[in-house]
């Protein structure tokens, strides 16, 4: 059984991955690019160097889609098999049908890897500065992923209990996005600065840390969509073959 989970999760985080990769290489990496021109004086450039730097310039941009693309599917499927090893483990206590927990779950996981730590280590920008360093940096990313879990796992314990009590869901909905909330709104103001974004205009620093938050929420929506189609597909194709040898059976 948990063969099958993971077999749908990587398969699902394959979908995923190779759109979230699709879109770094279309949107993501010429944004970057922008970025990394806007933050630096065009006299800091060296151009004496290539032979042919428009030659030089396309054979890096196709490299670097492709690494993108193939970055993106690896990332995805890691997701992927995460979430379906969460999802054989955690189901039962997942709250409403199957196809609405699998959202549940992937609200939680992007709650966990993602928005937490965000709120204190935000996505850096091209020239951005740092006040600490690399293993600090992951220690605290680590710490907050642990709280994120709390987050999400306070917020369906929040939704069940509600629900039972009040026998409303709304009452429920509001009950899980409590903690949530709070999360978001006191986290930043309780954490010191570790991020700056340097030089780099406010407009394009928000804009780029907005479409990675909707981009990672969209590769947790897919992961979560593309597991419950394939379940579904599995379980259909094996109600098909069942009826299909009770016919047997009865002629």
């Amino acid at each position: 059984m948990l063969v099958n989970y993971l077999q749908r999760g990587v398969v699902a985080g394959a979908i995923a991955g190779l759109l979230y990769g699709v879109y770094m290489a279309v949107v993501a990496n010429p944004l970057i690019e922008y970025m990394e021109t806007v933050s630096h004086h065009a006299g800091e450039h060296d151009h004496g160097h290539a032979a042919d730097p428009a030659h030089a310039h396309a054979v890096s941009e196709a490299t670097t889609e492709v690494v993108s693309v193939g970055s993106g599917v690896l990332w995805g499927i890691f997701l992927g098999g995460l979430f379906a090893l969460g999802f054989y483990f955690l189901e039962p206590a997942l709250p409403g049908a199957e196809r609405v927990s699998a959202y549940v779950l992937a609200g939680a996981g992007f709650l966990t890897v993602s928005v937490t730590p965000w709120l204190v280590l935000p996505p850096a920008t091209p020239g951005a500065e740092q006040s600490l360093g690399p293993n600090p940096r992951l220690v605290i990313y680590a710490g907050l992923m642990a709280l994120g879990a709390v987050v999400a796992a306070t917020a369906i314990l929040g939704y069940d209990r509600t629900t039972a009590r009040t026998g409303n869901r709304y009452y429920g909905v509001a009950a899980a996005a409590v903690p949530v909330v709070a999360t978001v709104a006191i986290l930043p103001t309780v954490t010191p600065t570790i991020t700056t974004a340097g030089t780099m205009p406010a407009e394009l620093v928000t804009a780029f840390r907005g479409l990675t938050v909707l981009s990672q929420a969209a590769v947790w929506a897919i992961v979560a969509g593309s597991f419950s189609w394939l379940t579904d597909h599995v379980e259909s194709t094996d109600g098909t073959a069942a009826l299909e040898d009770d016919h047997s059976v009865a002629a």
